[in-house]
């Protein structure tokens, strides 16, 4: 018979996720799964608890509570703890995190500050970012917003195949903004200083 071993407390983070583990298992009975993922069929908790503790020397952890018995298993609680964060950190490790930049114009924006700011859009673009390109109309400016309409559109005629469309160029109150977003096509051209002209 392998030694006993007091059993694990589960962490407040754990009661907060819903995560019960040896004493904190209330439900009379439970399916039992060993440590080698054979069923041990459905017990009495206490019995499942007594089986862990002293036939395995193991903790018995739930890992389907809405299973109807919920389902536990019998196994080290700090090993299980280590591989849910594993689990966790490459879940992260592998997620696609989209920053949305912006680049703010004015009407007025000459053309040597519109090429500057077409460079930061190749180059948010080119790290697979999002761009949110704003336009501020002050006072009566907003009458002429066909001009700033068009300068728009030049960007996305400049910018090419490098860039999608995902939100094209709308007025709201006394602003304009379109967002646009990376081109699936991996060697897309960047735009020459002849383009930019």
């Amino acid at each position: 018979m392998k030694p006993t071993r007091p059993f694990s407390n589960s962490t407040r983070d754990d009661r907060e996720k819903g995560l019960r583990v040896n004493h904190r298992i209330r439900i009379p009975k439970v399916r039992v799964i060993d440590p080698d993922g054979n069923q041990l069929g459905i017990m009495d908790t206490r019995d499942a608890l007594h089986v862990a503790q002293t036939q395995f020397g193991l903790d018995l952890i739930e890992i389907s509570p809405f299973a109807k018995p919920p389902v536990c298993k019998i196994m080290d609680y700090g090993k299980y703890k280590f591989q849910q964060k594993k689990k966790t950190q490459e879940a992260k490790k592998n997620q696609t995190i989209i920053v949305v930049k912006e680049i703010k114009l004015r009407p007025t924006t000459d053309q040597h500050d519109l090429n500057v700011k077409l460079k930061h859009i190749t180059k948010f673009l080119a790290q697979g970012n999002k761009v949110k390109v704003s336009m501020r109309f002050r006072g009566r400016e907003v009458v002429h917003a066909d001009l700033g309409k068009a300068k728009m559109d030049k960007i996305i005629q400049t910018l090419g195949t490098l860039a999608v469309v995902e939100q094209h160029p709308k007025l709201e109150g006394k602003q304009m903004t379109m967002v646009v977003a990376a081109s699936t096509g991996a060697n897309a051209p960047k735009p020459t200083p002849a383009q930019q002209n």
